[in-house]
């Protein structure tokens, strides 16, 4: 697939806030949502005139919240995130050491639901809300073509607290902090039509002003394996997400261990591209080994199209 008319498209879309127990986190709420580099990771859109416009709707459930060493933390736990997300990015003609630049914006849509029960205390945590998410800022995408088999770029990526938050609700919308998330991706295509894609992100949370709370830094990496076959990809996608520094927070708090996270998930992939049609992408991911945080199930489809 020559990269020139490649048209997949990076978006994110925004987590999730519990409260009322001890997660990777403030809230468990990872800072920005993993599964968004699958397949063609390494390929930003080509340079047009109007950009590129993508949409990725996705829902996560997840049946378990688990403490440090991977027990259940709430009884009868379930919670539910549907998201819309609208990305645009625009790469010029203008070049970089070599990469052409680019820059975006991803603009998510949350419907947020949570029931569980704190078990010993036998406390209810209920809640729902919805509406928009925080905002990404993408100022700068730097994309390089080092060879015709490997695409390579990097990306710094700014998360403003747009979000509805109020400290005393279950779960809300935004996060109420910024995230500095830098990013390196790539693709890898054999002779043979074999795909490897490959993302590494580090997010790095300020502090939430309403509750003098610091999430800890937050490293992920994505991936995808698969095989091109005429116009479709086929294989396995997935990631790893591990908290790599303690949250920060006054005592009342109840951080336990430093309260780090870490989840596995994998799941099938499948992408469709034909030239002059929108870039389509699926998958269906179910998490393990999850520590500080919830585990469960997300399934996503992407499409995206420049113009």
């Amino acid at each position: 697939m020559n990269h020139n008319t490649l048209t997949s498209i990076m978006t994110i879309s925004v987590g999730l806030a519990v409260s009322a127990t001890a997660f990777a986190t403030e809230n468990g709420a990872p800072s920005t949502a993993p599964g968004i580099y699958g397949f063609s990771a390494g390929y930003m859109p080509p340079v047009t005139d109007m950009g590129a416009f993508s949409l990725r709707s996705s829902i996560y459930h997840a049946d378990k919240s688990l403490d440090g060493k991977g027990e259940d933390k709430l009884n009868d736990f379930s919670q539910t995130v549907k998201s819309l997300s609208l990305t645009y990015i625009k790469m010029t003609e203008h070049t970089f050491q070599g990469a052409n630049y680019g820059y975006g914006i991803v603009i998510p849509f949350l419907d947020l639901d949570i029931d569980g029960r704190v078990p010993v205390a036998d406390i209810a945590v209920v809640g729902s809300d919805s509406g928009i998410g925080d905002i990404q800022i993408i100022p700068y995408i730097l994309q390089w073509h080092p060879s015709d088999n490997l695409a390579t770029n990097t990306q710094l990526q700014i998360q403003i607290p747009t979000g509805h938050y109020h400290k005393d609700d279950t779960i809300t919308t935004g996060l109420n902090h910024w995230t500095i998330s830098p990013a390196f991706n790539l693709t890898y295509l054999t002779e043979g039509g074999f795909e490897v894609s490959s993302s590494f992100q580090l997010d790095i949370n300020t502090e939430n002003k309403d509750t003098h709370y610091t999430s800890g830094t937050e490293y992920r990496h994505e991936f995808a394996l698969g095989q091109h076959v005429d116009d479709w990809t086929i294989g396995l996608g997935g990631f790893f997400y591990k908290q790599l520094t303690d949250d920060k927070a006054p005592a009342s708090s109840n951080i336990v261990n430093g309260n780090r996270g870490s989840v596995i998930a994998i799941g099938p992939e499948v992408s469709f591209f034909r030239p002059g049609l929108p870039f389509v992408s699926f998958h269906a991911y179910k998490e393990f080994k999850a520590k500080n945080r919830t585990q469960g199930y997300t399934a996503a489809i992407l499409v995206s199209q420049s113009f």
